[in-house]
């Protein structure tokens, strides 16, 4: 085989990969996306749930003694 058609053989392999990693990098970055979006969605619902339970904490009234049926009630 002369040089060209072994430069062109090369050529030929390096642009197929190249578009094997455009493919790629396109999946990786739908799948980053994807993540993305999940992970700031669960920060939201995390955010929304501490609220919940401060909320019920400042309904709760202070401990001022034992709790009822604790052992030193009996």
């Amino acid at each position: 085989m002369s040089q060209t058609e072994e430069l062109a053989d090369r050529v030929e392999r390096l642009l197929m990969r190249y578009d094997e990693l455009k493919r790629t990098n396109a999946l990786l970055e739908q799948q980053l996306e994807s993540v993305t979006a999940e992970r700031d969605s669960l920060r939201s619902r995390l955010s929304a749930a501490r609220q919940r339970i401060d909320a019920l904490l400042e309904r709760l009234p202070d401990a001022v003694g034992p709790a009822p049926g604790s052992e030193k009630d009996r």
